[in-house]
């Protein structure tokens, strides 16, 4: 019997729903020719323009709605009217959150034909896996904001490290690094943050004794954005926290090709709730409606789910198309040097899958 995957659809703001749309193509497509699975999509229409609607970026039960789901696919979250930490903490933060999606995978990998601006690095340079810690840290959202408007006005920001979660987070990188042989990096700051990353360090050391086969070192935050610039081959699978892992992989993208190259997955590994998987460009306002945004980095996110359901052969075949339309170059969008449309590129993907 043929096997359902039930995605939610989130296309939010933007250039969201635009490039989300290219990919359910290219699943649709990959489930075709598969044979032995279908992908069934309900879209919901949650975006800060429901917000401004509503007064809420999503329904009550909104997370309850979503749990029934195998996963879900978000295109954009923000726009320039809503407040981006009323947007974020309301809808993505919300669902991260929720869903105990404690893992955030970005590949920081550089395809055949894509842009590097770094000068003579090649393919096999940049080819690493950062594992964000995604549930809690800097972006816990706890703190407090003191005698507003007056002269003695304090903000505390707390950052929230505990030891379940830190634990799970690097033991998860130290496996991933054991079954794909790479080396591992610690991100961290222990020599400014005397609570939260000497914590950090002091985890990562213990979860490390556990895996003596594996490579492994700490590299302070600063200096990890220095090699990934100077040596990003020194890189194998990368752990950082929520803060520090957000800031490398933006850089990462920008090495390896630009956001509108740029997936990410938010996972919890148990498969208690459902998994999210986006494209990490934002929504981009300035270009929305124009019909020209790179759905690359939503094809690549599409990717990740089939890789997740088990489907690797299928994910690898969607990256391989992604490298062959870079290094023809001809159904390119304006980003990366060509004329094409968003959905000129979703057809032409879409033809050119086997």
């Amino acid at each position: 019997m043929k096997k359902t995957i039930k995605i939610a659809v989130i296309g939010g703001d933007g250039i969201g729903p635009e490039v989300v749309a290219e990919g359910m193509k290219v699943l649709e497509k990959a489930a075709e020719i598969d044979g032995s699975f279908a992908f069934e999509f309900t879209e919901f229409p949650w975006s800060c323009g429901y917000y401004l609607e509503t007064g809420s970026m999503m329904p009550e039960d909104g997370i309850d709605q979503l749990a029934q789901f195998d996963a879900i696919y978000l295109g954009a979250i923000g726009r320039p009217d809503v407040p981006d930490n009323i947007s974020l903490r309301g809808l993505l933060f919300k669902i991260r959150q929720s869903f105990d999606q404690y893992v955030n995978i970005r590949p920081v990998r550089l395809l055949n034909g894509a842009p590097c601006p770094l000068k003579d690095v090649r393919r096999e340079d940049i080819d690493m896996i950062v594992i964000r810690e995604n549930s809690e840290g800097e972006y816990s959202g706890q703190g407090a904001w003191l005698y507003r408007g007056q002269p003695n006005e304090v903000v505390l920001q707390h950052d929230v490290f505990s030891r379940k979660g830190t634990e799970r987070i690097v033991r998860y990188a130290f496996e991933l690094a054991r079954k794909t042989g790479k080396s591992l990096t610690s991100i961290s700051k222990g020599n400014a943050l005397n609570y939260s990353m000497v914590f950090w360090d002091s985890i990562v050391k213990e979860i490390a004794a556990e895996y003596p086969d594996v490579s492994w070192c700490s590299v302070l935050a600063d200096a990890a954005c220095m090699f990934f610039v100077k040596n990003p081959r020194r890189f194998g699978v990368v752990v950082a926290s929520n803060l520090f892992g957000d800031l490398i992989t933006d850089l990462g993208a920008a090495i390896s090709g630009g956001m509108g190259l740029a997936a990410g997955a938010n996972i919890n590994p148990e498969r208690q709730y459902p998994s999210m998987f986006e494209p990490i460009h934002g929504s981009a306002p300035d270009i929305a409606g124009k019909g020209i945004a790179n759905p690359f980095a939503a094809i690549w996110s599409a990717s990740q789910i089939m890789d997740f359901f088990g489907y690797t052969e299928r994910a690898n075949a969607i990256l391989g198309t992604i490298e062959k339309m870079l290094v023809e170059g001809t159904v390119l969008t304006p980003d990366l040097g060509g004329s094409a449309s968003t959905q000129d590129v979703g057809n032409a993907f879409v033809r050119l899958m086997k």
